[in-house]
């Protein structure tokens, strides 16, 4: 039975795809959706109607399609007119080791790189391949545990400090004050394999054996350089991303907070688990701590070279206070969490397609049309317009993925 057979029923009950990334833990992902833990790593579980990964509903029938079936009928005229597919990729991330730094395009400069790269006669799956569509990349995490990750340049103070501070870093001083970000920035990334090996090696001489002593501690730029350095260069050229662990914010974020990452903010996924929701985009621009192409001279272009003064987000409590929402400036999506205890019960009417993803507990999700059992692991998606009741024995917890309209 297809979805659009479903549609009397309208709550229709999704499975996503385990993305296998090599910078993925084995255990979370596994026991979250509560299957057999693979060889391989488990980095990402992809919740959404992207063509590279789309979920698949219990008919066996791909998300993508079905949607594409009938835009208006499942995002609803507004997003089916503004965008005309669900705008949005939903994310369960378990990161194990450091992600690449990377710089997300705004929506105008995808346009201009992807259509560039295909008169240019890229292929769309090379590595030199930049531009994967034409769209831009804003997300929001919000973290499932103690989460660590760099966002953003650090304040002028803080950063003359610090490169003051780490003598290996201090020649770079005088650069910072009289080139600005830029050209600190611009300086190390265009710098030679040997500069780089010149500057870091005795910068990593110092600082390893106290990573390996258990001595450093994490809000430290030198624990996550000691980390980087065996992760992505235990041999041969050291990696240029080392330097922007001294550049940048390290942000620690609690089970429950969340970050927005815009257009143009340097940032990198450095531990922990999270949910992420983002645009529907594969667009990266990267900056380091990746064996994976780095285009310099793209890269500069898209960079915002200036302060960031890193901006936790709380959410703001709805629902009576079962749902707390993260709101962000981004126009494809917004995320919220529902928690919903014994003898409560959430209620709403989707503005638009939605998926929910239940990290903790089980409960019964209904409307006048029938009912169904969910538990920790399991993904349902709403099409627009649709009654959503949910209760639960003891607690439930969820994380809803919309388009605000």
């Amino acid at each position: 039975m297809s979805l659009n057979d479903k549609m009397n029923s309208k709550i229709v009950r999704i499975e996503g795809t385990v993305q296998n990334y090599a910078w993925g833990g084995k255990d979370y992902i596994p026991e979250l959706l509560g299957i057999k833990k693979p060889g391989e790593t488990c980095a990402e579980y992809w919740l959404g109607a992207h063509d590279n990964a789309p979920s698949r509903l219990s008919s066996d029938e791909l998300l993508n399609e079905a949607i594409r079936s009938n835009v208006n009928l499942f995002l609803g005229e507004s997003v089916a007119n503004k965008f005309g597919r669900l705008p949005y990729l939903f994310k369960v991330l378990d990161v194990n080791d450091m992600l690449s730094i990377q710089v997300h395009p705004t929506k105008a400069e995808a346009e201009k790189g992807f259509q560039k790269e295909n008169e240019l006669g890229i292929d769309l799956k090379a590595k030199n391949r930049n531009y994967k569509d034409d769209n831009h990349k804003p997300e929001i995490m919000v973290a499932l545990s103690e989460f660590w990750l760099l966002h953003g340049f650090l304040s002028e103070e803080k950063l003359l400090t610090l490169l003051n501070q780490t003598p290996e870093l201090s020649h770079l001083s005088e650069v910072f004050q009289s080139e600005g970000y830029k050209g600190l920035y611009q300086t190390v990334m265009e710098e030679s394999a040997e500069q780089t090996n010149k500057v870091l090696r005795p910068l990593i001489d110092r600082v390893l054996p106290l990573y390996k002593a258990g001595s450093l501690e994490k809000a430290s730029p030198d624990y996550w350089a000691a980390k980087a350095f065996n992760t992505f260069c235990p041999e041969g050229n050291l990696d240029k991303g080392i330097y922007s662990i001294y550049f940048f914010n390290i942000v620690k974020v609690n089970a429950g907070e969340a970050v927005f990452q815009d257009a143009g903010i340097p940032h990198a996924y450095m531990e922990g688990q999270n949910m992420e929701l983002m645009a529907n985009s594969d667009n990266v621009l990267r900056g380091g701590l990746t064996p994976k192409h780095v285009d310099v001279p793209e890269l500069l272009k898209h960079v915002v070279f200036e302060a960031t003064e890193p901006n936790i987000l709380k959410g703001e409590a709805v629902a009576n206070g079962m749902e707390r929402v993260y709101t962000s400036p981004a126009p494809d999506f917004e995320l919220s969490k529902i928690s919903v205890a014994k003898d409560q019960q959430y209620q709403l009417r989707s503005k638009t397609s939605e998926i929910f993803m239940i990290v903790d507990g089980e409960g019964t999700v209904f409307n006048e049309l029938g009912s169904d059992q969910y538990q920790k692991g399991e993904a349902f998606f709403v099409p627009y317009g649709t009654e959503v009741n949910i209760s639960s024995e003891n607690e439930i917890v969820i994380y809803r993925a919309s388009v605000p309209v």
